[in-house]
């Protein structure tokens, strides 16, 4: 899984949690006519329903994956500090377009390693000006370690733990020098990453609750608030592997710090996005994972944040 903050726009908080399954391999025939039914159901609804969730988790039967993941969005509009909604000016667009390379490595036997390195670009128009940037984003490595497996027990859920670290490698606000700060490509700040995910399959359904707390180095003697992200999804695995999912992400924070401790009033965040999406296993080593999202343009839902839509589209190749 991988754990990383958003640059505002770019996910509220895009928690990129890289997923993984199972897959259980029966030895004869006969054991899997007589015993194994129930749980090659449970088994195929973690693997492809976990990772129609978040593509650059291994599954259970998978050593190392490497991906490429290309985001497309627009902003609609942006929530004031009091939750309210308003769309964007006329004459004022931004389009956000990002290329995330990524790839995990198993380790421990129930461990993952993870690497992201995104790209990121922005093209901004403000009246008669408009311009388009980009560059190398904040780079994020993470840890997964699944101490019970999604499927492993019937009545007692799939529990991991994973902790994160993304660098600020992109460029901050303050350091961007284009017209409409189209070059900025990262927060400018350190940010650790702590989540604990819990996850069950039901017979062709997978799901998944997670919590992601964050938190971020001081900046020009302000210190962001403690970022919070709850999480919950679902999947459905069909026959031939191909799954759908559905899941909702809300993201808060609390106001800023500054050098004496003092709240910065205003500051606080929040954000709600939905994404569906869609997974279609090639082979056994290539899969293709796309999804459709969007920060609702509702009040109340939303604060101090952009809100935009968008599509992904991911290519995945993975060892055995």
């Amino acid at each position: 899984m991988s754990l990383r903050p958003s640059t505002s726009s770019s996910a509220g908080l895009r928690v990129s949690t890289t997923p993984v399954a199972s897959a259980v391999r029966v030895a004869s025939v006969a054991m899997l006519l007589v015993l194994a039914t129930p749980s090659l159901a449970r088994a195929q609804a973690c693997c492809a329903g976990g990772s129609a969730i978040t593509p650059g988790r291994l599954e259970a039967h998978e050593t190392a994956l490497v991906g490429v993941e290309l985001r497309a969005a627009s902003v609609l509009g942006s929530y004031d500090s009091g939750g309210h909604y308003a769309g964007s000016p006329s004459g004022d667009t931004e389009f956000d377009l990002e290329q995330d390379i990524f790839g995990a490595v198993r380790v421990l036997g129930r461990g993952q390693v993870a690497l992201l390195v995104p790209i990121v670009e922005t093209r901004r128009q403000a009246a008669d000006l408009s311009r388009f940037g980009g560059g190398v984003g904040d780079v994020n490595a993470s840890l997964r370690y699944d101490f019970i497996s999604a499927g492993e027990s019937r009545y007692v859920p799939g529990v991991a733990l994973l902790v994160g670290v993304t660098a600020p490698t992109g460029t901050a606000p303050e350091s961007a020098t284009a017209p409409l700060a189209v070059d900025a490509t990262g927060i400018g700040a350190w940010q650790t990453n702590l989540a604990l995910a819990l996850e069950q399959t039901y017979g062709s359904w997978f799901v998944n609750a997670t919590a992601i707390v964050a938190k971020r180095t001081p900046r020009f003697g302000q210190t962001l608030g403690t970022q919070v992200t709850l999480l919950a999804a679902g999947a459905y695995t069909f026959d031939n592997d191909m799954a759908v999912a559905l899941s909702v992400s809300y993201a808060f924070e609390g106001d800023a710090t500054d050098s004496n401790g003092n709240d910065v009033s205003f500051s606080s965040k929040r954000l709600t996005s939905v994404s569906a999406s869609y997974l279609w296993p090639i082979d056994d080593t290539w899969r293709l994972l796309g999804s459709v999202f969007v920060e609702p343009p509702l009040s109340h839902i939303g604060s101090n944040q952009p809100a935009s839509s968008g599509l992904t589209l991911t290519v995945i190749r993975s060892w055995s």
